[in-house]
C-alpha cells in the first residue's frame, strides 16, 4: 500500500487491521522487523535504527526529534506513535506516559509493537499479543530493542549485548545491534530495507541542523552492508566539513588532517581528493596540491576541466602562471 495511503488510513483511524494480525484484502500489511531506540549518556543524541523486509521502511518506522525523544513503531505500523508520541513527549510527558496514552487511544493495540525513548532516557515499549512470533523486546540502561517475525528466538537479546559492547558513535554502535540480529536470521521473511537516524540531544537554533545522521537503504539484497558503507561515507564527508570549519579558522594542519582521515574512509572518492586539492592551493602549498591534482586528473579529466571554473568564479586563489601548471601537470595527450 503506498505510503501516503497508509498515513491517511493511520491519521484518520480507517482501515485498520482487525485485532486478530491478519491483514484483510485491502487493509494494511505488516512491516515486521526488528529495531533499536536509544539515547547517547555522553552526547545526549537521540537515535533508531531498524531492518525489515519491506521497501522502504525507513520512511515509516523511524521518528526522532532532536531534545524530545526517539520511536519505532512497526508489526501493523500506526505512524500515530511515531508522530503523537514525539508531540506527547515534546509537551513534557514521559515516554511510558505517552505510549500508555497512545495504546488506549488505539483500537488495535495486539497488533502494534512499539519502543520509546525520551530526552531523558526513559523507556516504554509495547509488544501486542497478536504481533507475528518469534516477537519481543527488551530494555537496557538507555535503549530498547523490540524484534516480531524473527527467524529464531534471542533476537533482543543479541541486539542488547551488542549495542552494550560496541564502540563508536550512536550511529555506530545502533548498526552493530542491527548487526546482531541478522547474524541470528533476522527477518524470517529476509531482508530489504535499513535506515539509521540520529539527532542532537538538545535542539538547536537552527532545526535543519538538528539532524546528525539520516540515512536510508530502500531496496538491497544485502541492506545492512549497504547501510555500513554509508555510513561510513557520511562519516568521511562529515570530516571534510569538520576540514573546512578549521580553514574558516585559519587552521589549515587541522583541516588538512581532517580531509586526510575523509579520504581514509572513501580512497576512490574523487571529489574529496579534489577539495582537499583546492584547499592545499589557497594555503599556499602549491607542490602538495600539484601531486594530488596529478592523481585526481588521471583517472578523470572533467576535474581538469572544471579547475579553471573555480579561478574564474574566484573560488581559488592563485595566479595564472601557478593554475596553469596545476591544470597541465597532466597533459591532455596523456588524457585521452
Amino acid at each position: 500500500m503506498p505510503k501516503v495511503l497508509l498515513i491517511i488510513l493511520a491519521l484518520t483511524g480507517a482501515a485498520l487491521p482487525a485485532a486478530s494480525g491478519v491483514a484483510a484484502p485491502g487493509q494494511l500489511r505488516p512491516v515486521h522487523t526488528y529495531s533499536i531506540v536509544a539515547r547517547d549518556p555522553d552526547t545526549g543524541q537521540l537515535g533508531v535504527a531498524v531492518q525489515s523486509h519491506w521497501f522502504a521502511v525507513g520512511s515509516l518506522v523511524p521518528w526522532a526529534q532532536a531534545g524530545i525523544g526517539a520511536v519505532a513503531t512497526q508489526s501493523f505500523i500506526d505512524v500515530r506513535y511515531g508522530v503523537e508520541g514525539l508531540q506527547l513527549m515534546e509537551k513534557g510527558l514521559p515516554a511510558s506516559q505517552a505510549l500508555k496514552r497512545l495504546l488506549a487511544a488505539d483500537p488495535n493495540p495486539a497488533v502494534r509493537q512499539v519502543g520509546m525513548i525520551d530526552a531523558e532516557g526513559r523507556i516504554a515499549q509495547h509488544t501486542g499479543e497478536n504481533c507475528i512470533q518469534y516477537a519481543g523486546h527488551l530494555a537496557g540502561s538507555g535503549f530498547a530493542v523490540q524484534a516480531n517475525l524473527m527467524a529464531t528466538k534471542g533476537v533482543p537479546e543479541a541486539m542488547a549485548q551488542a549495542y552494550e559492547t560496541a564502540q563508536g558513535t550512536l550511529a555506530e554502535r545502533l548498526l552493530v545491534a542491527l548487526e546482531a540480529a541478522q547474524a541470528l536470521g533476522g527477518d524470517l521473511r529476509g531482508k530489504q530495507s535499513a535506515a539509521i537516524l540520529v539527532v542532537r540531544g538538545k535542539a538547536g537554533e537552527h532545526p535543519w541542523e538538528d539532524t546528525l545522521v539520516d540515512l536510508h537503504v530502500e531496496d538491497h539484497t544485502t541492506p545492512l552492508i549497504e547501510l555500513r558503507r554509508l555510513l561510513r561515507l557520511h562519516t568521511a564527508y562529515r570530516l571534510m566539513n569538520l576540514g573546512d570549519h578549521s580553514l574558516d579558522s585559519n587552521d589549515v594542519d587541522g583541516a588538512l588532517a581532517h580531509y586526510g582521515q575523509a579520504e581514509a574512509l572513501a580512497p576512490d572518492n574523487l571529489e574529496m581528493k579534489f577539495w582537499h586539492a583546492v584547499s592545499l592551493v589557497n594555503a599556499g602549498r602549491i607542490d602538495a596540491a600539484i601531486s594530488l591534482f596529478a592523481t585526481i586528473f588521471r583517472q578523470d579529466r572533467d576535474w581538469q576541466t572544471l579547475l579553471p571554473r573555480l579561478a574564474d568564479e574566484e573560488l581559488i586563489h592563485v595566479d595564472p602562471a601557478t593554475l596553469s601548471r596545476i591544470v597541465n601537470v597532466v597533459p591532455q595527450e596523456a588524457m585521452q
